[in-house]
């Protein structure tokens, strides 16, 4: 597993599963290189790095706007790329990318987060097609709002008006999304390529 920040959590994480926590900015093509190639033969790849920069599109900074897809989606990018060869050649391997229910319906000041969001169902379902003759599966992952640090900014007046327009009357937890990729991951997804599945308490119906 990587990380970019938070160096104490990612290790406590790691040793909890067994895992090794190696930090990386996905961001940067060689970084990401590094780190897949430092991973030996992978036969899960995970995407879920991601940033927001939110604001209002007549006063997003052109930083804003790069910084999040730079990490959001040519991350993505960088680490698929640097992954599939291996793959491809081993004829296996199952790769599930993190996108958003903002990534399918959007989200007033987060242009920038849902442009990148939608991009990655794109470029997934490009890539599905792409090495599906190679017995290699590409899916995708689409959460709605998950307690996490991303959300914790939110006010929460937002918060009750979310939580409000979710039938299942709550937030999601990383364990709602880990079982998601955790199932697409599996033998049991073994005919499933190229798929968003919205982990969003059905939000973004």
């Amino acid at each position: 597993m990587s990380y970019r920040s938070g160096k104490d959590d990612a290790d406590a994480v790691a040793r909890e599963i067994g895992a090794r926590a190696v930090q990386a900015d996905v961001s940067d093509p060689d970084q990401a290189k590094a780190l897949v190639d430092g991973a030996g033969e992978l036969d899960v790849l995970v995407n879920n790095a991601g940033i927001t920069r939110d604001g209002l599109i007549a006063r997003m900074s052109d930083d804003d706007w790069g910084d999040v897809l730079r990490t959001n989606l040519d991350g993505v990018f960088h680490t698929c790329r640097a992954a599939t060869r291996g793959m491809m050649k081993r004829r296996s391997g199952s790769i599930v990318n993190i996108s958003s229910v903002v990534g399918l319906h959007g989200n007033p000041g987060q242009t920038n987060y849902s442009a990148s969001k939608a991009g990655i169902i794109g470029f997934t379902k490009a890539l599905a097609r792409e090495l599906g003759n190679r017995g290699v599966r590409a899916n995708v992952v689409a959460p709605g709002y998950v307690e996490t640090r991303l959300t914790d900014v939110i006010t929460e007046e937002m918060k009750q008006l979310m939580r409000a327009n979710t039938p299942l009357g709550r937030f999601g937890t990383p364990e709602d999304v880990a079982g998601a990729v955790r199932f697409l991951c599996s033998d049991e997804a073994s005919f499933i390529t190229g798929e968003v599945l919205l982990v969003d308490g059905g939000l973004g119906m």
